[in-house]
C-alpha cells in the first residue's frame, strides 16, 4: 500500500508540478525513505509574497487592479466588430427608409426594450426557470446514465442507440405530443422538451470521458486490486471531468433552445408566459421592434448561460488541465 501511494504521489507530482502540504500524521509520508526526503523539500511551504519574506504581516507593494483581462484583443476585437455592425445597421435603416414593422434600427429596439421591460423581463424569468430545471435534470440524468454505461458494456450497447434516436428526432415534431400528454401541467411539458434536447451531449461526452482512461493507470489500479467503485471514483470520474464540463457548455444553450421551442408549441399565455410567447404575440401583431427587444433579451440570456458555464469549467480545470493551464514557454 505504501508503494502504491508513493508511486501515485510521484505521478501526480510530475503531472501537476506542485502539491499541497500533507498533514504531519500521515505516517507513510515519513516512512518512504529517499522519496520522503525529496518530497519533503518539494512540499515545504515557501514565502508567498514580499510581505512574508520581510517578516511583515502587510504587503510591501500595493495591489493593482488587473485590467489585462479586459484590455486584450479577445475582448476588444469582438466589441469593436459589434459596435461597427450596430452603427452600420442604424445608418442603413435611416438612409434606406425601411419601415419599423420590417426592420427597426438598434436605437428603436433599445427604446422599445426600455419601454416594454415590465412585460418582457418577467417572461424571460419564466423561460429561465424552464431552462435551469431542464438543464439540471439533463446534467444529473446524463451523468448517472454515463456512469452506468461505464460499468456495463452490455447496458451501453443496449441503451445508447435509443439515446441517439432521441437526439436525432426533431423536437419540434414530438413537442405537440408531449404538450398533449401533459396538458394538465404545461410547465412540466416544457421542461421535458428542453430536457430531451439537452440530455444527449452530456451523456455522450461523459461516456466518452469515462471510457478514455489512461490504460497504464487502469492497469495500475487493477494491479493493486482496486475494486470497481474505487476505480470509478478515483480514476474514471476525474478523467471524465473535462468531457463532462464540455457537455455542460453545449447543453446549456440547447436547454434554452428546447425551452423556446416548447413555448412556441405550447403557446400558453398569462402569468406563466415565457419570452417565446411574447415573440410570437409580437409577430402576430406586427410589433417588430418589440419582437427584436425580446430577441435581444433571449440572446443575452444564452450568452450569460455560456459565459457562466465556461467560467465554472475554467475554475474547476484551471489549475491542472492542459486545455486551461497557460504554457510557461
Amino acid at each position: 500500500m505504501v508503494d502504491l501511494l508513493a508511486f501515485l504521489f510521484q505521478f501526480l507530482d510530475r503531472r501537476l508540478g506542485s502539491l499541497p502540504v500533507l498533514p504531519e500524521h500521515w505516517s507513510w509520508h515519513r516512512s518512504t525513505g529517499a522519496l520522503g526526503g525529496g518530497v519533503n523539500e518539494r512540499l515545504r511551504p515557501g514565502p508567498r509574497g514580499e510581505a512574508e519574506v520581510a517578516g511583515s504581516g502587510l504587503p510591501t507593494s500595493p495591489q493593482r487592479l488587473d485590467l489585462g483581462r479586459w484590455l486584450n484583443p479577445d475582448v476588444i476585437a469582438p466589441g469593436i466588430v459589434g459596435l461597427l455592425f450596430l452603427g452600420l445597421w442604424e445608418v442603413a435603416v435611416r438612409l434606406t427608409g425601411v419601415p419599423p414593422y420590417l426592420l427597426p434600427g438598434p436605437v428603436l429596439v433599445a427604446r422599445t426594450l426600455v419601454k416594454e421591460w415590465g412585460s418582457l423581463f418577467p417572461s424571460l424569468l419564466v423561460t429561465l426557470q424552464v431552462t435551469v430545471v431542464a438543464f439540471l435534470l439533463a446534467a444529473i440524468s446524463g451523468l448517472l446514465l454515463a456512469v452506468l454505461f461505464s460499468q456495463s458494456k452490455w447496458i451501453e450497447r443496449s441503451l445508447f442507440p435509443y439515446a441517439v434516436v432521441l437526439q436525432t428526432t426533431p423536437i419540434i415534431s414530438i413537442a405537440p405530443l408531449i404538450i398533449i400528454w401533459l396538458r394538465n401541467n404545461t410547465f412540466a411539458a416544457m421542461v421535458v422538451c428542453a430536457w430531451i434536447v439537452a440530455f444527449f451531449p452530456i451523456l455522450s461526452n461523459t461516456t466518452l470521458g469515462l471510457n478514455s482512461v489512461d490504460h497504464n493507470l487502469l492497469n495500475l489500479f487493477q494491479l493493486y486490486k482496486a475494486n470497481r467503485w474505487q476505480t470509478l471514483i478515483y480514476l474514471r470520474l476525474p478523467s471524465a471531468l473535462p468531457y463532462f464540463l464540455g457537455g455542460l457548455r453545449i447543453s446549456g444553450g440547447l436547454s434554452l433552445i428546447g425551452a423556446v421551442v416548447a413555448e412556441f408549441v405550447a403557446g400558453s399565455g398569462g402569468e406563466r408566459a415565457g419570452i417565446a410567447y411574447q415573440i410570437l404575440i409580437s409577430s402576430f401583431n406586427l410589433q417588430v421592434p418589440r419582437m427584436f427587444a425580446a430577441l435581444v433579451l433571449l440572446t443575452g440570456l444564452g450568452i450569460l448561460i455560456f459565459v457562466a458555464l465556461s467560467a465554472l469549467s475554467d475554475k474547476i480545470l484551471g489549475h491542472w488541465h492542459e486545455s486551461v493551464v497557460r504554457r510557461e514557454n
